[in-house]
């Protein structure tokens, strides 16, 4: 099928927490095995809907998130395939050791949902704003670490993430965001998906920061500076491949990340580059701070992660080069 990409970025008309449960249904449909496990808030992740239609298949766990881990990996063990979701700060704070030892050690086929990731937390502040989940569950032997982009990717990358054995931890933003591909997309876990093609430098994003990155090559172009601009949305495992060719053809590399820089997206891309082919690096992202109260675009000023951020950064390395 192919990746299109949107001609214009804008909001996408469905949340991305209708999306995971509405996809979540029909992968229900016909298979029993999957499990939708949640730490009282399936009303915040829009899963009522499947409780509903599938009560059996519902575990609501309450305000518990390591014994929600635990229930996962009593299920997989039994042959189930569960989704467990809580917001993902509770997901690596409380529930580190049951991913650790219960999840991955035991290799035990578990999906983890995180959500509300870094700024996109907002209003709740900075108790529930994550800048390190990822990092984490990325130092966890055998875990995939996911963040899907838009609805279009969470929809196709959701039976795939089903259908592969083992544990997968996926950082989710339960609201709308902005929407980068077209319907009918199809994405291959960790593989990159290059949004534009170009020589000066390279633009390394995820997640939030993806919307970001675009127009800040947009804003690049207008200046005559091309950019190649790649979509990381597998973490682990990083696409090193596409991460290396992009040094040797381009000469340097930014990356754009809704996360701490600190063992975040850059960190894994200048680990990367620094044993088989050194360039300059900038990372666009969260400097090793906690969060705070504030909404969506104040919150992208405050932290660095605007267009303009990116954009700064791009020139930086290109000077370095």
């Amino acid at each position: 099928m192919g990746i299109k990409v949107c001609k214009k970025i804008e909001n996408a008309a469905m949340d991305m927490r209708d999306a995971y449960c509405s996809t979540l249904m029909k992968l229900a449909e016909t298979d029993s095995r999957i499990m939708v496990l949640d730490a009282d808030l399936m009303g915040a992740m829009g899963t009522k809907p499947f409780a509903k239609s599938y009560p059996d298949q519902t575990v609501d766990c309450g305000i518990q998130e390591a014994n929600m881990v635990g229930v996962a990996c009593g299920l997989s063990a039994a042959g189930k395939i569960p989704f467990a979701h809580t917001f993902a700060p509770f997901m690596r704070r409380r529930a580190c050791d049951q991913i650790f030892m219960s999840a991955a050690y035991a290799k035990m086929n578990v999906k983890l949902v995180g959500s509300d990731p870094g700024i996109t937390a907002q209003l709740n502040g900075g108790t529930h704003m994550p800048f390190e989940d990822m990092g984490i569950m990325r130092l966890i032997p055998t875990m995939t670490v996911i963040e899907p982009t838009d609805v279009v990717m969470l929809q196709n990358l959701l039976p795939k993430i089903a259908a592969e054995y083992g544990v997968c931890y996926m950082r989710l933003v339960r609201k709308s965001v902005k929407a980068v591909y077209e319907s009918g997309s199809d994405f291959t876990i960790g593989k990159a998906v290059t949004l534009r093609e170009g020589t000066d430098a390279t633009i390394i994003a995820s997640g939030f920061c993806v919307a970001e990155a675009i127009e800040a090559a947009n804003q690049l172009s207008a200046e005559g500076i091309h950019v190649r601009l790649l979509d990381m949305f597998t973490w682990k495992p990083l696409d090193e491949e596409a991460v290396l060719l992009a040094a040797e053809q381009t000469g340097a590399i930014v990356t754009a990340e809704n996360h701490n820089i600190i063992n975040g997206l850059g960190c894994a891309v200048a680990q990367t580059l620094a044993g088989k082919h050194p360039a300059p690096v900038e990372m666009v992202g969260v400097h090793d701070q906690f969060g705070e109260v504030g909404k969506l675009d104040y919150l992208a000023e405050r932290f660095g992660l605007k267009a303009h951020h990116i954009a700064d950064a791009v020139r930086r390395a290109i000077a370095r080069k």
